[in-house]
């Protein structure tokens, strides 16, 4: 089970994290609603199913956190770019150790 000075730290984080991730996804979301090549109806539709893929990557990233599970949750943060290793370094390195190799199968 991780520390709780890390699970005090991930939860500070969270909040900071997802907005960092909605921010460009956001933007592209806008961009979709305003692309001047397509019609309203097309842009309303193309930005709704991206939003609804972007629903299911917060809800899996997101949902459901506890103490004992905090690490599962980091991986999929890592490999949908919202956890970036330099997130990292506040946390102990028993905690890192368990989670670094995430970046390197994210490069793979």
């Amino acid at each position: 089970m991780p520390a709780e000075s890390d699970w005090k730290k991930f939860r500070a984080m969270v909040p900071k994290l997802r907005e960092r991730y909605l921010a460009p996804h956001n933007a592209r979301l806008a961009a979709l609603l305003t692309d001047p090549k397509k019609t309203e109806t097309e842009r309303f539709w193309d930005t709704l199913e991206e939003m609804k893929r972007e629903v299911k990557v917060l809800e899996y990233c997101l949902d459901g956190h506890s103490r004992s599970k905090m690490w599962l949750f980091m991986l999929p943060m890592i490999r949908c770019g919202m956890l970036k290793k330099d997130d990292l370094a506040d946390f102990s390195d028993d905690l890192k150790n368990e989670i670094l190799y995430a970046f390197d199968e994210k490069k793979g």
